[in-house]
């Protein structure tokens, strides 16, 4: 990865929070429990679920960064979504999914060129880098908008 991608995917990974919340804007209770399909997620799940994933993430960024080979592991969506109360309010999780991306961007920003050459084990995939990480999720919000507005018209149907 070239220093112009990186960058343009750090910008993208910053922006995430921006096209989440932009796709909630003046969003109805009906919205916000509307599934786009039985076994899609609803808006309030999508938040949930950034939440979790992001915290998730932001572990496992500074887990590469600051330990040698770390073994990452994976985690069951899906169970998180059934075990974790996804249907209580999703403010709380919007603004944690807010202020860790928030962080994380910050320290991505930091990062010298022998940071992004560092490596550890995911359970799921084998070798996973600092810039898989990033390719990762710097579209993952963007996708989970674009997620919240499928539901949103599914609810108006």
């Amino acid at each position: 990865m070239d220093s112009e991608e990186r960058a343009r995917l750090i910008g993208q990974y910053r922006d995430g929070y921006a096209a989440v919340a932009e796709a909630l804007l003046k969003i109805t209770p009906e919205e916000l429990d509307a599934r786009a399909a039985p076994n899609r997620w609803t808006a309030r799940e999508i938040v949930h679920h950034l939440a979790d994933s992001e915290t998730t993430s932001a572990i496992r960024l500074r887990r590469l960064l600051a330990e040698d080979h770390p073994h990452i592991q994976g985690y069951d969506q899906e169970e998180f979504a059934r075990r974790l109360h996804y249907e209580r309010s999703h403010q709380t999780s919007l603004e944690l999914f807010r202020y860790a991306r928030m962080a994380t961007a910050e320290l991505l920003e930091c990062l010298q060129p022998a940071d992004w050459l560092r490596e550890g084990t995911h359970s799921e995939s084998g070798r996973y880098t600092v810039e898989d990480w990033l390719r990762i999720y710097a579209d993952h919000a963007h996708k989970h908008a674009r997620q919240i507005r499928e539901a949103r018209a599914a609810a108006v149907k």
